[in-house]
């Protein structure tokens, strides 16, 4: 006995503007419930922490629907401008 078996792989290479709204509507609720807001972050080892998982959580999108929503690119960017400050900040304090 012969068993064809097809697996269906949907591409969102097209996706419609829809499908894309609720995508970001997923993604706002992910970071409201799991992050805090760059401003509000106080260490690095937080920030280095909150960039890990919006990193892991991007790839996810981009693996499963081959998007990502651009409100991910700009907290990313937030979280790594803060970092940079902190980390210049730093080296300002122990070099001066």
């Amino acid at each position: 006995m012969i068993i064809n078996s097809f697996i269906t792989v949907q591409k969102y290479t097209n996706m419609s503007d829809f499908e894309k709204r609720q995508l970001e509507k997923e993604f706002n609720k992910f970071t409201k419930k799991n992050f805090e807001a760059p401003r509000k972050c106080k260490n690095q080892d937080q920030i280095r922490y909150y960039v890990k998982e919006l990193s892991l959580k991007m790839e996810d999108f981009r693996r499963k629907f081959n998007y990502v929503p651009e409100q991910a690119y700009t907290l990313l960017a937030q979280y790594n401008s803060l970092q940079n400050k902190m980390v210049f900040a730093n080296f300002q304090r122990a070099y001066a």
